[in-house]
């Protein structure tokens, strides 16, 4: 098929990059980073500081973060600032790949990868694997459009991502043994090639050869150069080189989260490419369909790779999203086209199913507002001749919500016998993506923790910090108190391994201690609940709420209804104690013997 840009495309695409920046950048640095975060961020802050730290396999994120703190001041936006414009970045992927796509399935692409959930809060977050997805496929983009030097410069920040770029590369070169070894043609037909045909290929291969090698000039270059940030710090190159040991061993270190977590994210805040992905599969392979097959390999890779890894995380979703809204573009596409003399009873059609679909979801809002309320269930028991059949009815809420959705598919069914299969199927397919599309649109805004700041996303990999602020402003105003500076005055942690919390008091004199000697008398102790301040000094407590942990292993089915809806989950809080000593308050003349 002979590609067709579309009126407008460059413009299109700027919406799209727009709408990927809005939801990345808006209040970036609005909540406190985690462990995980903050690790990575305390390692660029550390080589900000003239510092020569052991740094961890991500010098693509470590050594650009580290220049921005250098000219602008740490911050928890600088710390984000790299995923990101990654993820941002990430909308140019289906434009270098509009004409193997064609036009519109590419321009819905980038729609999709800028309002997916996922990619949204993955692009939210320090450190995560988001560069060395943008990377990656943005080296595939410029190789398959022969532009060796940029394919070679975007696989070596690849490269330097870390370890998440091995998952993605293993996923990709799965799935490209699948297809070699589905479209090999049969061992007669290989040598009755004709001449002209065979010298064509060598001349090819001629060709490819020498693309690689620029490719692979200019990817070792990068390599050097963007991994010890221009010479200046060296140390990057041996961080590189430990990315792939780091991901092998997750092979052998299981991380604890189960691969139906992995499935269940993707039916809770994908369920439009999930939809019509599936149907373009099933299309696909129906009708031999060369693009969707591979699609489907590639989604079938991802998907086994990110599943059997023992050290999984709900973030190596990623992989298989790129392919599966791929293929959701691709169906969406075909039911585009709409007659001008059809266009009325389509849009009733469309309006049908998504007031059906909007009464559904209110009911079913309604149900994880309380699910076990008995106010729900209908207490009348049901007597057929003086015996009792059932004592209580089933919640009536859950019968309208099955009703519901039996109303919609018999709707479609009659529309479809009595008036037209087809405005059926266009008005169906029309009023479900704009349903699902709202839905995943509020998916995006909630994945970005700006909704519902103490609820919980699948997206997040770790503990997060919850009073962070308030632990931060006490231990300010007492230093502010005893010495005029917000800052000055030092902190010791005690016994506690927190990097969010090395972090959140940076820019002070702080230090860990196991113990605290009985012959000092530390100014601010940051300590577990469970440990005490054994001092001749007195000192005043105040305990915080630190780290919170949601129970996703022991939730059951109506703890899951009701974080469907409201991301309410029951947690597990840590508790740290803030001790300053007595002297320090302003009310008090005590001073030190």
């Amino acid at each position: 098929m002979r590609f067709r840009p579309i009126k407008y495309e460059s413009v299109l695409y700027l919406i799209a990059f727009i709408l990927a920046a809005a939801l990345r950048f808006i209040q970036l640095s609005a909540l406190p980073l985690s462990d995980t975060e903050a690790e990575w961020a305390l390692q660029a802050l550390n080589v900000a500081q003239g510092m020569q730290p052991l740094l961890g396999p991500q010098p693509v994120y470590i050594l650009p973060t580290s220049l921005l703190f250098f000219l602008f001041g740490a911050s928890n936006f600088l710390a984000r600032f790299i995923p990101a414009l990654m993820g941002s970045a990430l909308i140019l992927v289906p434009y270098l790949f509009r004409m193997r796509l064609r036009s519109l399935p590419a321009l819905l692409l980038a729609f999709f990868l800028a309002l997916d959930p996922g990619l949204v809060s993955l692009s939210r977050q320090a450190g995560s694997l988001i560069p060395a997805l943008t990377f990656t496929l943005l080296a595939w983009a410029f190789w398959w459009a022969k532009r060796p030097r940029a394919a070679g410069i975007f696989g070596g920040l690849a490269l330097l991502s870390g370890p998440a770029v091995w998952a993605g590369m293993l996923g990709l070169g799965l799935a490209w043994v699948l297809r070699r070894t589905m479209e090999k043609p049969p061992a007669h037909t290989q040598s009755e090639e004709p001449v002209d045909t065979v010298e064509a290929g060598q001349g090819m291969d001629r060709v490819r050869r020498e693309n690689l090698k620029t490719a692979l000039t200019f990817g070792g270059a990068t390599i050097l150069l963007g991994g010890t940030m221009f010479l200046l710090s060296p140390s990057g190159l041996s961080a590189w080189l430990n990315a792939l040991p780091v991901y092998l061993s997750g092979w052998a270190q299981p991380s604890g989260v189960p691969a139906g977590r992995l499935l269940f994210a993707l039916l809770a805040y994908q369920p439009l490419a999930l939809l019509f992905g599936l149907v373009a599969v099933v299309r696909g392979w129906l009708q031999r369909r060369k693009r969707h097959i591979r699609l489907s390999l590639w989604l079938l890779a991802a998907l086994l790779v990110a599943s059997f890894y023992p050290a999984r995380q709900v973030g190596d979703v990623a992989w298989i999203l790129i392919p599966l809204w791929a293929l959701a573009a691709l169906e969406l596409s075909n039911h585009t086209r709409i007659f001008l003399e059809e266009r009325r009873e389509v849009m009733g059609m469309a309006a049908l199913v998504f007031i059906l679909l909007s009464f559904a979801w209110l009911d079913y809002a309604g149900i994880a507002l309380d699910p076990l309320n008995p106010a729900n269930v209908t207490a009348n028991a049901i007597q057929v001749g003086g015996t009792v059949l059932f004592d209580q009815l089933p919640p009536t809420r859950y019968i309208l919500l099955v009703s519901v959705l039996l109303l919609l598919v018999v709707s479609v069914l009659m529309v479809g016998l009595g008036w037209s299969a087809r405005t059926a199927r266009l008005g169906s397919v029309w009023g479900l993506m704009v349903a699902l599309g709202i839905y995943s649109l509020g998916m995006a805004w909630g994945a970005t923790g700006l909704r519902t700041p103490e609820g919980w996303e699948l997206w997040w990999p770790d503990k997060r910090p919850a009073q962070a602020d308030l632990l931060l402003k006490t231990v300010n105003e007492q230093s502010e108190w005893s010495t005029g500076d917000a800052t000055s005055q030092d902190v010791t942690l005690l016994d506690i391994d927190s990097p969010a919390l090395e972090w959140l008091l940076r820019g002070r004199n702080l230090r860990k201690a196991s113990a605290l000697d009985l012959q000092e008398a530390p100014a601010i102790v940051v300590s577990s609940q469970s440990d005490a301040i054994n001092l001749p000094i007195a000192y005043r407590g105040q305990d915080f709420s630190w780290r919170r942990e949601p129970f996703w292993d022991i939730a059951g089915i109506y703890e899951w209804i009701k974080w469907s809806v409201f991301r309410d989950l029951p947690y597990d809080a840590e508790i740290v104690v803030v001790w300053v000593r007595n002297d320090l308050f302003i009310d008090t003349s005590q001073s030190l013997p």
